[in-house]
């Protein structure tokens, strides 16, 4: 067997392969006298088929299913031993009229082959890293949303501004009758909250579905369609009162402190306010960061130059899926997934350049922390390490939970070498402001 290559340029080479008759013969003869012994064919006892009958059958499907094994093989081995980083898979040249008598068989395959380029991480213009921050505005309301959730409902005889009205909606058109509760605050437009205030149970409220919440989704709860249905929704529905109720806030008390953290963990409003601030900014450093990776990656892949063997990815493209695709679907393909394969290319030489490691005891310390914070949700605050590592291994034992946790530690590692070397600047905003500067709501 022969190997040889020739790059096309930087991007593309061709390797031929030349199989010679020796490499294959043997193992071609070996299987044949194997389905010798066995194949049925009427008119000759099991085992005694003259051999002449077996090759005509069979030779020619067992010769060319092992010069196929011989050729991935010899592929394989090559690209390792070579160290060629290649894009995609080789994909065979067309070929015609194969001659498997032949003593020599050659075959010949494409290869896309990675750029070369290297990654700077400092930029002219610097890029964002938020410092989310829980202001006492919103530490305030959500201090406001625990005591009404933990307060007690105390009957009305009629709608007031601050009222929990429970009822149903309905439309017998669109068949829809869903009970509910729901405050007037959530409302898009004071003339509807003035429809309800002073009714009583038992009163109708007729609605308009078009711009009665300013979220989609909170209609989507109210009237139990679903998402696509909701959509520019414009019909009328009823609203039929069945009880009113006002919440009365609970006390601020060690009652209340030890419901929600556990006994003693809190013992005072200040210290109440200081475990709400802490707990909120846990969630918002997750979001700053998952923002800040987002922009990173968006300025890597505009500001890092290289080529990519196109043609070759959507050639081999319209054969790797589950699918054949035409050359049209094939470049509508290559042109959706080209930021993704860019960035997986950068992400790459980072990693390399950088010497970023995952190692199994890495995986397994994850995985221990993950569970124990899961078992804290549920009360379970000092599980022994066997428990620990019993869970864990299970876990792990999942080839695709160890894949995914092992990616979750490179994200984590490449989130660091970023915050340490890339030009950034700190912004500090609540998160009010935060979600207006980032997604534009109000």
């Amino acid at each position: 067997m022969n190997i040889t290559r020739e790059n096309v340029d930087a991007l593309n080479a061709v390797v031929k392969v030349d199989i010679a008759k020796e490499d294959y013969s043997d193992k071609v003869e070996k299987i044949l006298l194997d389905y010798r012994k066995t194949a049925n064919i009427p008119g000759f006892r099991k085992g005694h088929v003259p051999m002449g009958m077996v090759k005509k059958q069979y030779g020619k499907a067992v010769l060319v299913d092992e010069v196929n094994k011989l050729l991935q093989d010899a592929l394989n081995k090559y690209l390792t031993e070579e160290k060629l980083d290649v894009l995609g898979q080789p994909l065979p040249k067309p070929q015609d009229g194969i001659n498997w008598d032949a003593d020599t068989l050659s075959f010949e395959f494409e290869l896309g082959l990675a750029p070369e380029f290297e990654v700077s991480l400092k930029g002219k213009e610097p890029i964002i890293q938020y410092n989310i921050v829980a202001d006492d505005k919103m530490i305030d309301e959500q201090i406001e949303r625990i005591q009404k959730q933990y307060g007690k409902l105390i009957s009305q005889t009629e709608v007031e501004k601050d009222s929990e009205i429970s009822g149903v909606f309905k439309n017998e058109e669109r068949e829809i009758e869903n009970k509910v509760t729901l405050t007037l605050d959530k409302f898009k437009e004071e003339a509807t909250r003035n429809l309800f205030l002073g009714a009583k149970a038992g009163d109708v409220i007729t609605l308009q579905t078009k711009g009665l919440y300013d979220d989609e989704h909170e209609l989507m709860h109210a009237l139990k369609l679903p998402h696509d249905d909701i959509h520019g929704l414009d019909i009328e529905v009823t609203f039929t009162i069945s009880e009113i109720n006002a919440r009365e806030l609970a006390d601020l008390d060690q009652e209340l402190f030890d419901k929600l953290f556990g006994k003693g963990a809190v013992s005072s409003v200040t210290e109440l306010k200081e475990k709400i601030k802490e707990d909120a900014e846990k969630q918002f450093a997750q979001q700053a960061d998952q923002k800040f990776l987002n922009d990173v990656t968006e300025y890597l892949v505009e500001n890092t130059k290289f080529d990519l063997p196109a043609e070759f990815l959507q050639k081999w493209m319209q054969t790797a899926g589950e699918q054949p695709l035409d050359s049209e679907q094939a470049k509508d393909e290559y042109e959706k997934s080209e930021k993704s394969l860019r960035y997986q290319l950068i992400e790459g030489k980072l990693i390399t350049d950088n010497n970023i490691q995952i190692t199994m005891d890495d995986i397994k310390n994850h995985s221990r922390e993950m569970i124990k914070a899961q078992m804290a949700q549920f009360g379970q605050l000092n599980p022994s390490d066997e428990e620990l590592d019993s869970i864990a291994a299970r876990i792990l034992s999942n080839q695709e939970e160890a894949r995914r946790i092992s990616e979750q530690l490179v994200s984590q590692k490449l989130l660091s070498l970023y915050k340490e070397k890339a030009n950034i600047e700190v912004k500090e905003l609540s998160y009010e402001n935060f979600v207006k500067e980032v997604y534009g709501h109000k």
